[in-house]
């Protein structure tokens, strides 16, 4: 009898527990609405534009800076509303403004303007290890990482999460950092003297160390909260997969909205669906203060964002901070030097929209070459064979006109020393098909060629890309170099510019180069350049990169009006019979050829 009565109630039994389980979920997802709207306000990759422009054209210059965000803040609190400030990374370097002093004085602004809390980005790292941990303890912000963790113990080196309470309810912040930062800063930064890594990031060839990180901190802190957002520094581009924001947020569930940053898109307001089908809200505000998000959770609960691109009001203790800043760096660095009569190019000139530098040739990169190029070979007498300079580098194009130290140091703003060092053949092979993962893919996101900040412009050589190879180069879960491709190069015909006979000579890879970069390439795995690991250099630390630059500009014939005149015909690299060169022409002067 009791078995038979067993059957019939193991049905109800289950209905039952279904039900029960149904008002849980569902008393778990009802959330606290607020009593009054409560607004974020949030920036990304600011990268120190502190002086209110575009990088690339003072004409489209806009009205926001740090003092129009505190202005915005204190309007909207006068509006009876609660403000949240906060920014998902990439804010201490970039220009000269931040380069300077290290980020000090951009972290006192950010103090002054009331920022609340803030992700570490991949450029905090940028000035070391020791640097950006003295700054975090200046900040009167929390910093926060949920998979940012010292190896020796696994302990997380800032604070997971950050719970604000608002107008009544409980927001919790999450704080993400790309796992690209190793390969994206400087890896030795992250390492002993051994090459060891003492800091790390939580990640996982397939992205799963990264989701898992996540996931076990929103498991932690929902109970605690009413809303649980992202502050995330992963940005959605090709070639961050798989740490991009989207993919996070569908390996996850619990996230109500993912503040981003990163990959410099602007993402006003998009819904992407997490692991149980939940949508949830992404956005990203560009980059270098083109826009600042407004993110309102309203009282109904619902949650909206806007991107401003600019704003009328500035608070005026905060511009006083900014204009003497401004006003002392630009005396240090403004001395004109020279006059360059072609504009030299970061974007192509035909789609803005697209950092070519990072993908292709331009004159720019040719330029920043020829810099260590000609350095080590006519003021030094080292004979360089090759140098390389790496697109992610070469920040910002310059317009034709007067140029300065300032000039030099807005393309190279990162203060990387440059060396010297021998390679053989087959590591510059390997160097170059590094660099050239993404040459030829299209990026659908962006509606772009994908980019890539290790693709390495050149003097004293010239090679080919065959564009309908896809790269299969060995690389570990961080980006960096393993081994060579196991199927064909994409590289091939490269060729050696031979200054005795003035003709380009095939590469032996057998062969001993004396090749000359910065140390982020050479020295400290930049980009991922394993290959060039171990490697001493001949000579080290001979200056920073912009101050190579400006040397080059120095080195130009004179014109009329008695400073040098930066062009083709005017380079002290004329003299090279039959050396490729052509600075007036945006795309270079055909040392990297791309075949598709």
């Amino acid at each position: 009898m009791f078995q038979k009565n067993k059957k019939i109630l193991v049905p109800f039994i289950i209905a039952a527990a279904l039900v029960i389980a149904a008002l849980l979920w569902n008393v778990e997802e009802k959330k606290k609405i607020p009593e009054k709207d409560v607004v974020i306000i949030y920036t990304n990759d600011i990268h120190t534009y502190i002086k209110n422009r575009d990088p690339n054209d003072e004409k489209k210059a806009k009205n926001l800076s740090y003092s129009a965000i505190s202005a915005l803040k204190e309007d909207i609190e006068a509006q009876g509303k609660e403000v949240i400030l906060a920014d998902a990374g990439d804010h201490i370097q970039g220009t000269a403004y931040g380069d300077m002093d290290k980020g000090a004085t951009i972290i006192q602004m950010m103090n002054e303007t009331g920022y609340d809390i803030a992700t570490i980005g991949n450029h905090e790292f940028d000035y070391g290890m020791a640097r950006i941990l003295e700054l975090i303890n200046k900040a009167e912000f929390s910093y926060l990482s949920c998979n940012f963790y010292e190896t020796d113990d696994a302990q997380l080196v800032l604070p997971a999460y950050k719970i604000i309470e608002k107008g009544g309810v409980k927001i919790a912040f999450i704080g993400i950092s790309t796992p690209e930062s190793i390969t994206k800063s400087t890896p030795t930064f992250f390492m002993d003297k051994n090459g060891n890594l003492l800091y790390n990031f939580y990640s996982g060839e397939d992205g799963s160390e990264l989701y898992d990180s996540v996931q076990k901190t929103i498991d932690e802190v929902k109970p605690q909260a009413d809303y649980v957002i992202a502050l995330g520094h992963l940005g959605v581009e090709i070639s961050s997969v798989p740490y991009t924001s989207r993919e996070l947020i569908q390996h996850t569930h619990g996230l109500d909205a993912f503040i981003d940053g990163h990959s410099h898109t602007l993402i006003e307001h998009e819904y992407v669906k997490d692991s149980k089908g939940k949508d949830v809200l992404l956005t990203q505000t560009g980059a270098y203060f083109k826009g600042a998000g407004v993110m309102t959770i309203a009282k109904d609960g619902t949650i909206s964002t806007e991107v401003l691109h600019e704003y009328g009001r500035q608070n005026e203790f905060i511009t006083e901070t900014e204009q003497g800043w401004i006003k002392t760096i630009d005396e240090k660095l403004g001395e004109k030097i020279a006059v360059l009569d072609s504009n030299m190019f970061v974007l192509d000139p035909k789609n803005p929209a697209q950092r070519i530098v990072r993908c292709q040739e331009t004159n720019l990169g040719d330029l920043t070459a020829d810099s260590y190029y000609y350095f080590f070979n006519e003021k030094l007498k080292m004979d360089c064979d090759i140098a390389l300079s790496n697109g992610g580098g070469i920040r910002n194009g310059i317009n034709a006109g007067d140029v300065s130290y300032f000039s030099a140091k807005t393309v190279f703003p990162f203060g990387n020393q440059i060396c010297i060092v021998e390679t053989t053949g087959q590591q510059i092979l390997d160097a170059l098909e590094k660099g050239a993962i993404f040459a030829g893919v299209y990026d659908e996101t962006k509606h772009v060629p994908a980019e890539s900040g290790g693709f390495l412009h050149v003097a004293g050589i010239k090679y080919e890309i065959d564009a309908t190879i896809d790269s299969t180069v060995q690389t570990d879960e961080s980006g960096i170099w393993l081994g060579a491709p196991t199927g064909k190069y994409k590289v091939v015909n490269v060729m050696v510019y031979n200054r005795q006979t003035h003709e380009y000579e095939p590469i032996d890879l057998e062969k001993t180069y004396r090749t000359a970069s910065t140390n982020y390439t050479l020295k400290n795995l930049g980009d991922g350049m394993a290959m060039f690991k171990g490697i001493v250099p001949i000579l080290d630390f001979v200056g920073e990169d912009y101050i190579i630059l400006a040397d080059y500009f120095k080195s130009f014939k004179k014109g009329k009006d008695k400073f040098p005149h930066i062009s083709t015909a005017n380079s002290p690299l004329r003299s090279y019979k039959n050396y490729l060169l052509d600075y007036e022409n945006p795309f270079g002067s055909g040392r990297i050829e791309i075949n598709k």
